[in-house]
């Protein structure tokens, strides 16, 4: 952690002078660096806490959160990304502004700071702090409660990893993010290999016998409407989710804003869609290697990793585990912090309060604020100690109050050119408000239970959603359509293979699901069914046609001049 930190300090000297410098990196990010950042920010204790929880306690339906983000990257990409980087956008509420007007801009950031600071920093903090206190016994050690401890820690964390955010800025973040990532990659082959080892007696392919042909169904990741994720759920409203989450959410697409170029955004975005389709393997399968090992004597869920990860490294290894737990926790944190300062500066400060504010004013607010929301969430994230459900869910249902307005209002400012400011405004009122009646409201006070998964009633209010502002479109419509002008400050000439390579990401997304699907290792009567080969083989073709078509596209466009 002290060497990563160095690193970081070395190269980001002398490079925060400016508010571009500091809120974007200088726009001088490369693919790797973006598309590490975004992986590290994304994956953290949350996830390793969380998604290995979740499936020790059911089946691996809860990845689809994760191999599905194959499709909002490719989004992002190919749609989202040349519009913010045409604009020179610094956040994503500055587009908004720019497509509807002000006060759009005032309710999603009030949208997102909510979300921030009572939501997801919280969530960061407690899971990060959990696993350190289960890896390390610190109650045992000091002699004081899981709660007294859980306060303790979360305060050593967040003290860290906001002064990644406050002093170093972007860059800062996304350099300690891509370094922390490769020692997280090293993690995740260690854990399931070991975990393997002990599950067969010292043999790996005995152990993964053994998970393939013991209680298969929990390789199966076909949600049925009893588990947290039915399957259905991906065609609905987790689609959005997972579309606000990498394709409109400020903390993530701050990075692929400082890239250096179109081309250089896309490859890190699509380079983070192969990644993500990592995370079953990482961070769900050690979880049901818990399972086989400790059956459901576990007191919690949101134990077996840190249990597994105790049993099975040996000393030398506990505190590389913990450098990387911590680089992970702390590089979601420092981004959440960054991200958030980044908009109040931009979008409140100097929107609203001080429109001709110097970039050494920028600066300094934005620390401010960072420092204020850090201490906030210090405070909150011990309560979701009291978190019924497992930290996953809880966290899910939660971002669903301000996740799917904010994609609706994006994709219906790019491609509808005559919806009013109105219209955003009354959409974000009625979600949070509706939201809250569906899914607590109505069970509390009137004693009537919605019966459908919350996933799918975000999927509906999505389509409410959008209805509305395009019904303000027709009565209320603008004199004249809006016409996107750019402006960009970067190479805007999109990557050649953005296109086919996104073909072989879907690919091998669908490859995924046929693998732990009941055709696939969730297959009851042994390894694999009659039909995993031959489907396999089928998409294989499928895919290789579709690559070559797309790039021969490319390549006749680039010919005639388009």
């Amino acid at each position: 952690m002290g060497i990563v930190a160095w690193y970081s300090y070395m190269k980001t000297k002398n490079t925060v002078s400016d508010s571009e410098g500091y809120f974007l990196a200088g726009r001088g990010l490369t693919g790797g660096f973006i598309a590490g950042s975004l992986v590290l920010t994304n994956l953290s204790a949350e996830q390793l806490v969380g998604l290995n929880g979740q499936a020790y306690n059911s089946n691996l339906s809860n990845m689809s959160w994760e191999v599905t983000a194959g499709i909002s990257v490719t989004i992002l990409a190919l749609i989202l990304l040349p519009r913010y980087l045409g604009g020179a956008f610094t956040t994503l509420p500055q587009f908004l502004s720019t497509r509807f007007d002000h006060g759009t801009r005032t309710y999603v950031v009030i949208l997102f700071m909510l979300g921030y600071a009572f939501v997801t920093i919280p969530s960061v903090l407690y899971s990060g702090a959990l696993a350190v206190l289960q890896l390390f016994d610190v109650p045992g050690l000091l002699g004081i409660s899981l709660e007294q401890a859980l306060w303790i820690v979360v305060w050593i964390i967040g003290i860290i990893g906001a002064a990644y955010a406050i002093f170093g800025g972007l860059r800062a973040v996304a350099i300690s993010d891509t370094l922390n990532g490769i020692g997280l990659l090293i993690v995740g082959i260690l854990v399931p290999i070991l975990g393997f080892i002990a599950l067969g007696d010292g043999s790996i392919m005995e152990g993964m016998k053994t998970i393939s042909t013991d209680n298969p169904e929990k390789l199966n990741a076909i949600g049925s409407r009893d588990d947290s994720v039915p399957f259905g759920t991906i065609f609905s409203g987790m689609l959005f989710m997972n579309l606000f989450y990498w394709g409109t959410n400020q903390y993530v697409i701050q990075r692929t804003l400082g890239a250096k170029s179109l081309a250089a955004g896309q490859k890190g975005v699509l380079l983070t869609g192969f990644l993500k389709i990592l995370v079953p393997f990482m961070m769900m399968i050690p979880g049901v290697i818990a399972f086989h090992l400790y059956g459901p004597s576990l007191a919690t869920m949101d134990l077996a990793y840190p249990t597994l990860i105790n049993d099975l490294f040996p000393t030398i290894l506990t505190g590389f585990f913990l450098a990387v737990l911590l680089g992970a926790v702390l590089s979601s944190f420092n981004s959440l912090l960054n991200s958030a300062s980044t908009m109040f500066a931009y979008d409140i400060y100097k929107a609203a309060i001080n429109k001709g504010a110097t970039d050494k004013q920028m600066i300094r607010v934005s620390q401010w604020f960072g420092t204020i929301l850090a201490l906030v969430t210090f405070f909150i994230a011990p309560l979701l100690l009291r978190a019924p459900d497992g930290l996953w869910n809880i966290i899910r249902q939660f971002t669903g109050f301000f996740n799917i307005p904010i994609v609706a209002i994006v994709l219906v400012g790019i491609f509808a050119k005559r919806v009013p400011p109105i219209g955003p405004k009354i959409v974000i009122i009625f979600h949070v408000i509706t939201y809250y009646m569906l899914l607590w409201g109505l069970p509390a006070f009137f004693n009537i239970e919605i019966p459908i998964n919350y996933i799918h009633i975000a999927g509906i209010l999505f389509f409410v959603e959008v209805g509305t502002m395009l019904v303000a479109g027709k009565v209320r419509p603008l004199r004249e359509d809006f016409v996107f002008k750019a402006d960009p400050k970067v190479d805007s000439t999109p990557w050649k293979y953005a296109v086919p390579v996104s073909i072989i990401l879907f690919g091998l997304m669908l490859f995924t699901y046929i693998l732990f699907s009941p055709i696939g290792l969730a297959y009851a009567n042994g390894s694999v069914s009659g039909w995993f080969w031959p489907v396999s083989i089928a998409l294989l073709i499928v895919t290789a046609v579709l690559y070559y078509i797309a790039l021969k596209t490319w390549e006749r466009k680039n010919a005639a001049g388009f």
